[in-house]
């Protein structure tokens, strides 16, 4: 019995000791992956360059009506402000100028949460619900050619708008010999800054050029070219001695100048008002058009914008506020409407001078 208890613990012995001498698995002498925690440091990336300014930011200029030359030349200055500022910055409108389709506009950029939005307004009593509801959803609102918005954070004019319209009645009554009938033309008759215009320019004749008569009332033309030519020629018909013209929208004066010189009448009648060389130019060379007035929109569109910058940025605007942009230099400050030194007069002796 002992001899047997020896063998089998002998046995057991030389079976450990094989099997510890035995070549181990190819699996499992492995080694084992590192643990996550000892694994070696990875290179750190090299640290991003700061995000360009604004880059987060969302800014829309909401214009009374899309794809005319007018704000299509607002909307290069906006992109310009964008490209100078990283903030994502563009241009919209309706296709028509009416008031009831920037609501639905402005309405779904609320819904999209833009940080800032900049409107023209066609017509700002019909725009202040939604603005105001833009407000209250923390938008940055400033407005412009709307002097007398409710619902904005600030309004900024390129002038003070009765002062304009006095210096485009100082150009018609020159031309007109400061004598003789004239009429006058708005976008609109909800048109704050348009019936400004008109209101200097009635107000300096009625001071200043005592022998100028207008006739009839103030003629509406919903920025439309065509309608400004037809009421021109109506205006003709009831009123033939008529000496002078004066347009407030971009598309007055050409439509004014088109019918004066189909009648052959542009030696005879001045037509003066707001437009652009690119609208108006070719009527400025013919003589059917006199002078231009007005203001760069690609500036008005950078100068809006940055207001809105500012805003954000917590920074003070009003009085004296310079915003770096030229004719924007050294706001004056009207409650939160903001006036710059913006105005321009183009003739055809300097009409080189404003390519756009």
């Amino acid at each position: 019995m002992r001899r047997s208890l020896v063998f089998v613990v002998m046995a057991l012995v030389l079976a450990l000791v094989a099997a510890c001498a035995a070549p181990a698995d190819p699996q499992a002498a492995a080694p084992a992956e590192p643990a996550a925690a000892e694994a070696p440091a990875a290179e750190e990336p090299a640290a991003e360059e700061p995000a360009a300014a604004g880059e987060d930011l969302t800014f829309t200029t909401v214009v009374k009506i899309a794809g005319i030359n007018w704000f299509n030349r607002m909307e290069e200055g906006v992109k310009e402000f964008g490209a100078e500022t990283g903030i994502n910055a563009s241009l919209v409108g309706p296709a028509q100028a009416d008031a009831a389709q920037q609501i639905p506009i402005i309405e779904d950029l609320i819904a999209q949460g833009v940080d800032a939005l900049c409107v023209i307004p066609m017509d700002p009593e019909q725009l202040d619900p939604v603005l105001q509801k833009a407000m209250d959803a923390g938008i940055v609102v400033v407005t412009h050619e709307a002097s007398n918005q409710q619902s904005m954070h600030f309004d900024i004019e390129a002038f003070d708008n009765r002062a304009y319209g006095a210096g485009l009645m100082d150009q018609l009554a020159a031309l007109m010999g400061e004598e003789g009938e004239y009429a006058v033309f708005v976008g609109s008759l909800g048109s704050k800054t348009h019936n400004e215009w008109v209101d200097g320019a009635i107000e300096r004749q009625l001071e200043a050029y005592p022998n100028m008569t207008m006739v009839g009332d103030k003629n509406e033309s919903f920025d439309d070219t065509q309608i400004a030519y037809e009421k021109t020629k109506e205006l003709l018909r009831a009123y033939p001695d008529i000496k002078g013209f004066q347009g407030s929208a971009s598309t007055d004066v050409p439509g004014i100048g088109q019918a004066v010189e189909e009648l052959g009448l542009q030696d005879q009648i001045a037509v003066v008002g707001t437009s652009l060389p690119s609208i108006a130019g070719d009527l400025l060379e013919t003589g059917a058009i006199d002078v231009i007035g007005g203001w760069d929109p690609a500036v008005a569109g950078k100068a809006c914008n940055k207001i809105a910058q500012m805003i954000i940025a917590g920074e003070e605007v009003g009085e004296g506020t310079n915003l770096g942009i030229t004719g924007y230099e050294s706001l004056i400050a009207d409650g939160n409407v903001l006036y710059g030194n913006a105005a321009i007069y183009i003739t055809l002796d300097n009409v080189a001078d404003y390519p756009f």
